[in-house]
């Protein structure tokens, strides 16, 4: 006889990793977004009213009059309000005195915590009904997939509405799963890119960024539809800009803040989480939007 496995183990350390979070994405439209400090919350976009061009005279050689003119502004601008995402996390002492190694507890909580909140906002700046990407692109701006499936000229027709200075598309992985295969099927395989160390198809020279935040309606049985976006980015661009607040107490990346909020007469300690941010689409060709695309048709190959 000899001794066992499960009683040895009893002497053995083992080797542990760190809480792993399933939910955890790349999150790279926060990455791919330029951010604009916003002072006492509210960013105010001020647009030119009307398009009316400016009077300009051009190679006159008399000494005849000079137009005059002016260029007027709108009356009432829009103002973004910073929103807050905000949580508090509860962590007992007892936990923390006496289960604080190798890992430490509340290290860990706020860790995991801050991931889930960031991932949240990763999918308000997409989707929330007042400043979300895809509740804010004009009418104008927002095209329709020729057949369902999402094809190479479906992409070109969104280009032509975010022509000047495109930066990149956002989709679901399933819509440029979808849209490879329509690529495959014409015989006209995207280039790749390397953007944060990883592969990203592109179209026409600009990558589609994966993020599973924007939503796909009617989901059975691998069928439904979603959105494909188009941005320009920037304020020098005149392009989508994120909002947050800077110089926040307790300030651990920009617009995020966690501040220790004692603990109470349960032996809890609490801490606030916050998270200020917005968006902003500076002019209404900034972002397009191509609707109606469906992820679920595939080919046969003979």
């Amino acid at each position: 006889m000899a001794l066992g496995d499960n009683a040895a183990r009893k002497l053995a350390n083992t080797t542990k990793t760190a809480p792993q979070l399933p939910a955890l994405t790349p999150r790279w439209l926060v990455s791919l977004l330029q951010w604009t400090p916003v002072e006492g919350g509210v960013y105010r976009v001020n647009r030119v009213k009307g398009d009316d061009p400016v009077e300009v005279a051009c190679g006159n050689r008399d000494e005849r009059e000079l137009p005059s003119t002016f260029v007027d502004y709108e009356d009432a601008p829009r103002e973004y309000n910073l929103s807050v995402l905000s949580t508090v996390l509860d962590v007992h002492t007892r936990v923390s005195d006496l289960y604080n190694q190798p890992f430490d507890q509340i290290r860990e909580q706020l860790r995991l915590t801050i991931e889930s909140v960031k991932e949240r906002q990763e999918s308000e700046l997409i989707n929330n009904a007042d400043y979300g990407l895809v509740n804010n692109a004009a009418p104008s701006q927002r095209v329709k997939t020729r057949k369902g499936a999402p094809t190479p000229d479906d992409l070109d027709e969104l280009i032509s509405r975010v022509w000047k200075e495109p930066a990149f598309f956002l989709a679901h992985p399933r819509a440029i799963a979808a849209f490879g295969r329509e690529c495959t099927r014409r015989g006209v395989p995207p280039a790749t890119v390397n953007l944060f160390g990883s592969p990203f198809i592109t179209w026409r020279g600009l990558p589609l960024v994966p993020s599973d935040k924007l939503w796909i309606e009617g989901s059975d049985r691998g069928a439904g539809t979603t959105n494909i976006l188009l941005l320009r980015v920037g304020e020098k661009k005149q392009g989508v800009v994120g909002l947050f607040q800077p110089g926040l107490p307790g300030e651990q990346t920009p617009g995020l803040s966690v501040r220790f909020m004692g603990i109470n007469q349960k032996g809890i300690g609490q801490y606030l989480i916050s998270l200020y941010c917005s968006a902003a689409v500076l002019v209404p060709d900034a972002l397009g939007v191509l609707e109606n695309v469906e992820v679920g048709h595939y080919h046969d190959y003979k």
